[in-house]
């Protein structure tokens, strides 16, 4: 499967399973935080772990939007990391392209 067939399957389980519809990521995610999300995860462990300061292993970016319980790095599995990346940026740019041009930002 390709990359592309990958985070086209995770977004659509995300919707599916997780209930993370356009509808929801319009309506609770209009300040950015699924292009967060998806920099946290893009990111390599080693880095996205408190940026500001030293690597801290297993500690959550302090960048990420949400709650302590929504991190699910699989810091084993970069593919995985990255394929829930591209599925987020995937939500974002549809959130975005709901919008009137004059209020993508």
């Amino acid at each position: 499967m390709t990359g592309a067939e990958l985070i086209a399957q995770e977004r659509q389980r995300q919707i599916d399973e997780e209930q993370y519809s356009l509808e929801h990521d319009a309506t609770w995610h209009s300040k950015g935080e699924l292009a967060r999300a998806a920099a946290c995860y893009a990111f390599p462990n080693e880095l996205r772990c408190n940026i500001e300061y030293a690597y801290i292993p297993n500690s959550i970016p302090s960048f990420w939007p949400w709650s302590w319980e929504t991190w699910k790095p699989t810091p084993q599995d970069r593919i995985w990391e990255l394929v829930k990346a591209g599925a987020l940026i995937a939500a974002e740019i549809d959130r975005l392209q709901k919008l009137p041009r004059s209020r993508r930002q």
